[in-house]
C-alpha cells in the first residue's frame, strides 16, 4: 500500500474508487504488525471492509461529515475536493470507527432504504457503542460469534427487518 502523508497516523482511512456501477469506497483501520512478521513496531492501513455504490449513496452523508471531520492540518493539499475518487482520506477515531461499522453491516444488502436508515443510526450512535460493535464484528474465528453479532447490528440499525 502505498504511503500517503495525509493519513500518516490517522486511526482510519478512507479511499474513493470508481468503479462501473459507480463511486464505491473502502475503509481502512490501522493496526500494528505483528512483531513476528519481522516488522518491529510499525503500523499500517489494513483494509476492513469495502462499500459498494448502492452502499455508498446511502452512506454519503454519514461519509462526508466523516471526511470533513478531519483537522485540516492532516487533510493534504486539497481539504476541499470532496468524495472523489483520489487519495485516501484521513478519519479519526470516531467516524472511522462509524464508517467501519457501516461497511461491514451494509455487506451484501441491497435495501437502500434501509441502507440509509442504518447510515442515520450510526452517524447518531456513541462513540463507545459503536467502538463496541466494531470490537465484536472484527473478532477472528469462530465465525458463530461475528455473525450473531453483524445480524444483530443490522436489525438495531433496522438495515434488516
Amino acid at each position: 500500500m502505498p504511503h500517503d502523508s495525509a493519513v500518516h497516523g490517522a486511526p482510519f482511512a478512507l479511499r474513493i474508487v470508481q468503479r462501473r456501477e459507480g463511486l464505491a469506497a473502502i475503509i481502512y483501520r490501522r493496526q500494528a504488525t505483528p512483531v513476528y512478521a519481522g516488522a518491529k513496531g510499525q503500523d499500517r492501513l489494513r483494509r476492513v471492509a469495502a462499500l459498494a455504490p448502492l452502499a455508498f449513496s446511502a452512506a454519503r452523508p454519514l461519509l462526508e461529515e466523516a471526511a470533513n471531520s478531519a483537522p485540516r492540518s492532516s487533510r493534504g493539499p486539497r481539504p476541499d475536493r470532496g468524495l472523489c475518487p483520489g487519495p485516501f482520506l484521513p478519519l479519526d477515531t470516531v467516524w472511522g470507527a462509524r464508517v467501519a461499522c457501516f461497511a461491514l453491516l451494509a455487506a451484501g444488502l441491497r435495501d437502500g432504504a434501509r441502507l440509509l436508515r442504518a447510515a442515520a443510526h450510526l452517524r447518531q450512535a456513541d462513540l463507545a457503542q459503536v467502538t463496541w460493535w466494531l470490537g465484536l464484528l472484527m473478532q477472528p474465528p469462530p465465525r458463530t460469534r461475528g455473525s450473531r453479532a453483524l445480524r444483530a447490528l443490522r436489525i438495531l440499525t433496522e438495515a434488516v427487518a
